[in-house]
């Protein structure tokens, strides 16, 4: 990836998210399409009215006029709320509902499998969203529940969520004792199953960084010795086996149960399964994260099929590794470099999902550029158009979405994917920018969710050639700065809007302590009031 993109320019995501809130949840919204959201009163799995959301913009499959309403996604909802909490919107009160307790009605008890599960029954899975039959669909809900019920605390129900969560995942990694070569699994029956979908080995991930963090919120030693045996059995396939969404959880794991239980799981060999992607023809071939620049545009960082039509970035898939990715470095600083370059590419190439953000001639609807007040994004970005539309010949890349492939009189307007933009909030919540051009300032604490944040920590990286002097900020009157990559100081006692300096093509993860704080070293780790800042 570029040092500094060409084409570099980074968005507000703080203010993308908070507009994308208030744009979906909105009960009276005025746009073409009308309100995004709809009352679900079939009040399955727990005895309360809830709400869906459209996954794609007119999707015939949706809205409270079809299937009962009942056909909605907790990826997109789960996604969404998460997003707004992190940007401080609570969705614990607004507007007079408590989404966070709406949200429920995806824990699935009724079926048995006593997990937060993407649909709220059977019943409407066949119409779209994997419940039941591709793992990923069916782990990945409860990593979103449990950073949901961290960002929104001691809501009425959640405690028990997610206990049941906790020892559903520990039965399953018993049953499945390291071998998780399976397409899905049945947490009714504990017991894997095989299809034509390609093994989902990385699972594994899933179920070790959901453990990991029952681990964190309740103590129980279960959880963190299946959080240890679910990584082992991640990081003893031979291969990448990286499926849309749950190794990146896995390398936030690993280098976490490094860093605090002294293992020694190999992490490089994780991320690189994730950046060069799954080579296997029995895998997700080609999944991982795309290089270089497709066109005139840097599309860098961004994750999907490195593959399918010289490449297929997703942006819900681009967003999602910032999550444990940029917190992951606090654990294992020798990557903050390289995490950092990517979040550069990546929070950058992010923007040209959204309408308004790419030039016309490279996205396949630009009638619809101005529908949802660019609150909405397409789905993915192709390499090349793969619908065969004339005017797209020759157009490298095409902001496109896969909506109108999914059901016969899908519109157009479903390569807008509400779906696709619900986790926007997460970058919202990482990524600032600063006086320095290209010089990010990444909040390593925003999703590093049960754990101990007593000091701000922020990852920055330098992508030039010379050392830069960025301006730090802080609600501080002083402070001391120290840098857990180099080991050192990086100011004492300093103040608000005095400068730091960040040395050529390196990051710095940087503790803000209170001025005068002393530090000490305890069995290989710096202490900042009893508290760890660097672990090795």
């Amino acid at each position: 990836m570029p040092d500094m993109p060409e084409t570099y320019e980074m968005i507000n995501w703080r203010e993308k998210a908070k507009s994308f809130d208030a744009y979906v949840f909105d009960w009276n919204n005025q746009g073409e399409l009308g309100p995004l959201i709809w009352k679900d009163n079939a009040r399955r799995n727990i005895d309360q009215e809830t709400f869906g959301l459209y996954t794609a913009l007119g999707d015939v499959r949706q809205g409270p006029l079809h299937n009962g309403g009942e056909f909605h996604e907790s990826l997109n909802s789960l996604a969404a709320i998460l997003g707004a909490g992190l940007v401080g919107i609570d969705k614990t009160h607004q507007d007079g509902y408590n989404y966070v307790k709406m949200v429920q009605n995806f824990y699935n008890c009724a079926n048995g499998w006593n997990i937060v599960m993407n649909n709220t029954n059977p019943r409407v899975a066949d119409l779209g969203g994997g419940y039941g039959r591709d793992w990923w669909y069916d782990v990945l809900p409860n990593a979103l529940y449990y950073a949901v019920s961290d960002v929104f605390p001691h809501v009425d129900g959640s405690e028990k969520i997610l206990r049941s969560i906790a020892e559903q995942f520990t039965k399953a990694d018993s049953v499945l004792a390291g071998n998780y070569d399976y397409s899905y699994f049945d947490y009714g029956k504990m017991r894997g199953g095989r299809s034509h979908i390609p093994y989902q080995q990385d699972a594994a991930g899933g179920h070790a960084y959901v453990l990991l963090c029952a681990y964190k919120k309740f103590g129980d030693k279960r959880y963190l010795q299946h959080a240890k045996s679910a990584t082992e059995a991640l990081l003893s396939q031979k291969e990448s086996r990286f499926y849309e969404a749950l190794l990146p959880l896995g390398c936030y794991t690993a280098a976490y149960l490094n860093a605090t239980e002294g293992k020694k799981y190999d992490v490089h060999k994780l991320l690189d399964w994730v950046f060069d992607g799954c080579q296997s023809p029995t895998g997700r071939t080609g999944w991982g994260i795309i290089v270089g620049k497709w066109g005139d545009y840097d599309v860098s960082g961004l994750q999907g099929s490195i593959t399918d039509g010289g490449g297929y970035a997703f942006l819900m898939n681009s967003i999602k590794p910032a999550w444990p990715f940029v917190p992951m470095v606090k654990y294992a600083p020798e990557y903050a470099a390289a995490i950092g370059k990517w979040m550069l590419n990546n929070a950058s190439a992010c923007r040209l999902f959204f309408p308004q953000n790419i030039d016309t001639k490279h996205q396949w609807a630009p009638e619809y550029r101005d529908l949802t007040e660019n609150n909405i994004a397409y789905e993915g970005l192709r390499k090349a158009d793969d619908y065969g539309k004339y005017s797209l010949l020759g157009k490298s890349p095409v902001a496109i979405g896969d909506g109108p492939k999914w059901i016969a009189g899908n519109p157009t307007t479903s390569m807008l994917s509400v779906y696709s933009t619900s986790p926007v909030g997460i970058l919202g919540a990482i990524v600032d920018t600063t006086d320095v051009k290209g010089i990010l300032r990444l909040d390593c604490n925003a999703t590093d969710f049960y754990s101990q944040r007593n000091y701000p920590a922020y990852l920055y990286y330098n992508p030039y050639e010379d050392a830069q002097q960025v301006t730090y900020v802080s609600s501080r009157k002083s402070f001391d700065l120290y840098d857990i990559v180099a080991k050192e100081y990086v100011a004492r006692n300093m103040h608000n809007g005095q400068k730091i300096s960040i040395p050529a093509k390196s990051a710095r993860v940087i503790y803000e302590l209170p001025a005068k704080t002393r530090l000490k070293i305890k069995n290989g780790k710096i202490l900042a009031n009893h508290q760890i800042i660097s672990y090795n």
